[in-house]
């Protein structure tokens, strides 16, 4: 395992290259095995974020070339046989090799048990660390109520949903961390937390070793059951079943039931019905996705937390322009920060495009034509037909020549294929159309704020 373990490194710094290998990679060390999976570990938690979101797929995939016999990689913060101490915090990032598109999800081993162990969860993911805002009221709420009232009716299960990075695993963490502290009180409340797949590779094992008798009894003696990212188990019948067949023994004994999926339950199709129906019946609470406010406010609470300095302009630009899930904003931010600590370089809006530039880019491509004509439209309150319509009228015109300019600043089209969604004008039409707003930009300040304000509707 040794050799394989430097074989892996070896590769790794060939691909990333000297001065990134030092930075991020050369206080890895190997933690130990366990079956299938395998352990790398890093002196600090900030080291241990940055390796895991963006090696960490790689370092999976390197694995397995090594040996097929490897399934998992677990990045956690300590130090192993190859380092001068024990590990000092067990807080793993189950990082799977055949699909490491998450690698940022910390969590995937069990959580609290009747001895108040705490492995599984993140110290980060409390309800005081947890930002609150419109889109995600609701469910934060719903989350608080279950942590100070489990077992409570109308509220089990709780039915946690919505999309990537928008705090699903945060409040599941901050249930289980506030239950742990309510064990001091009588009667103790034991919790079991675990991720979908962690579930259904218990499951598989205790088959495997023909122990199902002893996996049903210790999950079903829980008094709170945690299964996060349910949408794992679709397609996988036999999971499926063992995990409706908990729930209805937990439910009916009146325990506590908390889940979370990445669709409602009657939108998670490939669940069986009973189960689909089973998981409705209590309270079922989503996380919308994040407005300009509240991200403004999660990268303040951020960058104070970090004691760093961050300028308003450079939050108001993260905020703009990431708009798709926390868990991005914060690794952009994680970035610039780290970048500003390496160089001894303050953050700057310059200094932000420039670090960030491959995610900004990725951003800019998903506005479309059709977003920017309906925009432009509403805002200059004029038709959405004039846009590809042959009106020349100056109230039309300017618009429309506005909608142009955005359009090739904002995608990836070419000018022929702007002009087509124009009303199939010519390449040159959309030529003047740029060259125009850009000249008016320049020598009219109101006209210029008029269209930057677009633009930032447009990428927000």
């Amino acid at each position: 395992m040794s050799a394989e373990w430097g074989r892996v490194r070896t590769r790794l710094q060939s691909e990333v290259g000297e001065v990134e290998y030092r930075t991020w990679l050369r206080q890895m060390s190997l933690g130990g095995t366990d079956g299938d999976e395998v352990t790398v570990l890093l002196p600090t938690r900030f080291l241990r974020d940055w390796v895991r979101s963006h090696y960490g797929d790689r370092i999976s995939a390197l694995w397995q070339a090594e040996n097929c016999r490897v399934r998992r990689v677990d990045i956690r913060v300590g130090r192993g046989p190859e380092g001068l101490t024990t590990p000092v915090s067990t807080t793993p990032a189950a990082v799977p090799v055949a699909d490491a598109t998450e690698p940022a999800v910390a969590i995937a081993d069990d959580g609290l048990d009747g001895r108040g162990d705490s492995s599984g969860l993140d110290q980060r993911f409390t309800f005081e660390t947890f930002v609150v805002g419109k889109p995600n009221e609701f469910a934060f709420a719903c989350a608080g109520r279950v942590a100070d009232k489990p077992f409570s009716p109308g509220f089990n299960p709780l039915f946690l949903y919505g999309g990537v990075g928008l705090g699903k695993t945060h409040l599941m963490h901050a249930i289980a961390w506030k239950l742990q502290g309510a064990r001091r009180a009588a009667p103790p409340v034991s919790v079991t937390y675990m991720s979908a797949e962690k579930f259904m590779y218990k499951f598989i094992a205790a088959i495997r070793n023909q122990s199902t008798i002893e996996f049903k009894d210790n999950l079903r003696s829980v008094d709170v059951l945690m299964i996060d990212d349910l949408q794992f188990l679709i397609g996988k019948d036999n999971t499926q079943e063992e995990f409706f067949h908990t729930f209805n023994a937990l439910v009916d004994a009146g325990k506590q039931i908390v889940v979370s999926a990445d669709k409602s339950p009657s939108d998670l199709s490939g669940l069986e019905d009973r189960l689909r129906t089973r998981l409705g019946c209590g309270m079922v609470a989503d996380l919308h996705a994040t407005t300009f406010e509240l991200r403004i406010s999660i990268l303040e609470a951020k960058a104070a937390k970090a004691s760093v300095s961050v300028p308003p302009r450079v939050l108001e630009f993260l905020a703009h322009k990431i708009t798709s899930n926390i868990r991005e904003l914060e690794g952009a931010l994680n970035r610039l920060v780290a970048h500003s600590a390496l160089f001894q370089r303050p953050i700057t809006l310059e200094t932000t495009q420039e670090v960030l530039h491959d995610i900004l880019r990725a951003h800019d491509r998903r506005v479309t034509i059709e977003e920017i004509q309906r925009k432009v439209a509403e805002h200059y309150n004029i038709r959405l037909t004039d846009m590809s319509s042959a009106r020349r009228a100056r109230n039309v015109a300017r618009p429309r020549q506005v909608a142009m300019f955005l359009a090739k600043q904002l995608t990836s089209r070419s000018l022929p294929e702007i002009g087509r969604k124009f009303g199939n004008r010519d390449h040159t039409t959309v030529m003047h159309a740029v060259s125009r707003v850009g000249s008016l930009m320049e020598s009219d300040a109101a006209f210029s704020e008029d269209v930057e304000l677009l633009r930032r509707m447009l990428e927000s």
